[in-house]
């Protein structure tokens, strides 16, 4: 299969830490969500002239945790959920790329607390292009949702409205910038 992709550069890109990062969102007292980040600690994109050959291995660091409050950051960080001691990162890996219906997904293994899942990433590719430093750049957003139980991420409270304080899916959302290297 073909695919026309406009300004598609085949090579291997590495993460641009200044226009990468990794946000999630979940339920919070069954009336609104949270929204966090973590940092990219290391990203490779690696293109191939068939694009449903690609790869793409990244790793969070866990400990940058940032959803604007210190004290659930410090909570989230913690043995009650990631245990960011123990677990400093959080990785996916590709197994695979496919196109359906006009659409692209990546398949891979994503790991939370030595927990490892496939999962598959609704993808958008950004793009290809110069900044203006000549620096060759693609840009990718890729989402999905997982059940945070699955993953060993557990504690919760319960609300004396009968509900519970954490709510089980969390939508992630993974935006990368790469450059490719020379």
């Amino acid at each position: 299969m073909t695919i026309d992709i406009p300004g598609y550069t085949p090579g291997t890109y590495v993460l641009d830490p200044a226009h990468s990062e990794v946000g999630f969102e979940v339920r919070h007292m069954m009336i609104s969500k949270v929204r966090g980040l973590f940092a990219v600690k290391s990203a490779t994109i690696v293109l191939p002239e068939n694009v449903l050959e690609a790869t793409v291995e990244a790793t969070a660091d866990v400990a940058s945790i940032d959803t604007k409050d210190e004290g659930r950051d410090a909570h989230l960080r913690s043995a009650d959920f990631f245990d960011a001691e123990t677990y400093p990162t959080i990785t996916f890996r590709s197994t695979g790329v496919r196109v359906e219906g006009g659409e692209f997904f990546v398949d891979g293994d994503l790991t939370i607390k030595d927990v490892t899942k496939n999962v598959t990433f609704d993808l958008e590719l950004g793009g290809f292009g110069t900044d203006p430093f000549g620096n060759f750049k693609v840009g990718a957003t890729a989402q999905a949702t997982i059940n945070r139980e699955e993953f060993g991420l557990t504690w919760n409270a319960a609300l004396e409205t009968g509900g519970v304080l954490v709510g089980k899916d969390v939508k992630i959302t993974l935006d990368l910038q790469g450059v490719l290297q020379k």
